[in-house]
C-alpha cells in the first residue's frame, strides 16, 4: 500500500512536491508548477505547503 510521504530523491525545499508526485506517479516539476500556480493565483498554497512538510512523514526509503 502506498503511503503519503515527503521524498528524500525528488528534494528541493522539504520534499512535499516530490512526494506527493511519488504518490501520485506523476512528475514533480508539473505537482511544483501546480504549486506556484496556486500561490500566484492568491490561494493559500504556502500555508498548505508549511503544513504539509510539519505534518508529512519523511520516507523511510535511503537518500541516494
Amino acid at each position: 500500500m502506498k503511503k503519503l510521504c515527503k521524498s528524500n530523491t525528488n528534494k528541493k525545499i522539504c520534499g512535499v512536491c516530490g512526494g506527493i508526485a511519488e504518490y501520485l506517479n506523476a512528475d514533480p516539476t508539473l505537482i511544483r508548477l501546480a504549486f506556484l500556480l496556486v500561490c500566484a493565483l492568491g490561494g493559500s498554497g504556502i500555508m498548505a505547503y508549511i503544513i504539509a512538510a510539519l505534518v508529512m512523514p519523511e520516507s523511510r526509503e535511503a537518500a541516494e
